[in-house]
């Protein structure tokens, strides 16, 4: 008689739309060839196409594992549904949100999560964001920086066997412009215990924008709120593909207006995000000692600006 299919242990819930492009990238670096330290049984993906005119292919998502599937979701122009959606059909303990597809994974973030909620009791884990290319994308691209420029760039590293190499190609994203010393606005890869997610409801599904506007960072701040601890991995991010976003990849800034208006709407408040000090889990490669020492940098000029104004 054949036993029970092992239940994985983390789900991870990945929105695309429109990545055609992206996508399989993205899909890679969430395979158990790339990630490190973890097997295909300790956890699943779940890639949900929110309505892309071009559909994802199932048999693309199915080739990086056992462990893939692919839900498609009717069109909406935010992803807050869909996602919750997906994590109800989910069968992990732990839940991983990445709401942005577009968005590479380091190699040590699945095995890092998992260590970090066998450490605590009842963290929210997050990483810091990079931008692929010299600088911020919503500056890059007045320059020429744009997907074929990106294609190249990626192909000049191997990126596949040392995922670590993304870090030689990318700059630190706004959201996480302070380093990894200090609190992120935003992550793009945030992992909370199942009855944590339950207990938030979620994605709250009254974020309708394009994109879901600050549906992410609203979810971010309020698992902070609620979690006993605050865990940044150290020495992994999330790197951002160019695919045309709503926020990452405009270059008007007046854009995050109305997302700004829909969250006093929602929370009869205006939006600011959390201060609160990050505990730092994990260790650093060699490829990340540049943020490293940049975040050291910020960090102590953030510490020299409160001096003087004490």
């Amino acid at each position: 008689m054949f036993g029970k299919k092992k239940k994985p242990i983390l789900s991870v819930i990945v929105a695309f739309y429109n990545m055609e492009r992206e996508a399989p990238r993205t899909l890679y670096t969430l395979s158990s060839t790339y990630q490190r330290g973890v097997s295909e049984s300790d956890y699943e993906v779940i890639a949900v196409d929110c309505g892309s005119d071009t559909p994802l292919d199932e048999a693309m998502v199915r080739s990086f594992g056992k462990q893939f599937r692919l839900v498609r979701m009717p069109p909406n122009p935010s992803p807050a549904a869909s996602i919750n959606r997906a994590a109800l059909s989910s069968r992990g303990e732990l839940i991983t949100i990445c709401i942005d597809g577009a968005r590479m994974l380091s190699p040590g973030i699945l095995r890092l999560t998992l260590a970090s909620f066998r450490a605590f009791e009842n963290p929210v884990t997050a990483t810091a964001s990079m931008h692929l290319g010299p600088g911020i994308q919503r500056k890059t691209i007045l320059e020429g920086y744009d997907s074929k420029v990106e294609d190249q760039l990626l192909e000049s590293i191997d990126w596949r066997s040392n995922g670590y190499k993304l870090f030689r190609i990318s700059v630190l994203a706004g959201s996480s412009n302070n380093g990894c010393f200090c609190h992120i606005h935003e992550s793009n890869c945030l992992t909370v215990r199942r009855d944590t997610f339950r207990k938030l409801g979620g994605l709250d599904e009254r974020f309708r924008s394009a994109g879901g506007g600050l549906v992410n960072l609203d979810y971010y701040k309020r698992a902070i709120q609620y979690c006993n601890d605050s865990i940044l991995l150290l020495g992994e991010c999330t790197f951002h593909q160019i695919h045309g976003g709503v926020v990452t990849n405009s270059t008007n800034l007046g854009v995050v207006l109305p997302f700004l208006e829909e969250y006093q709407d929602i929370r009869n408040e205006p939006f600011c995000s959390t201060e609160k000090q990050p505990l730092l889990f994990g260790s650093v490669t060699p490829e990340f000692s540049k943020i490293l020492s940049e975040s050291a940098e910020k960090f102590y000029e953030m510490y020299q600006s409160i001096s003087t104004n004490e």
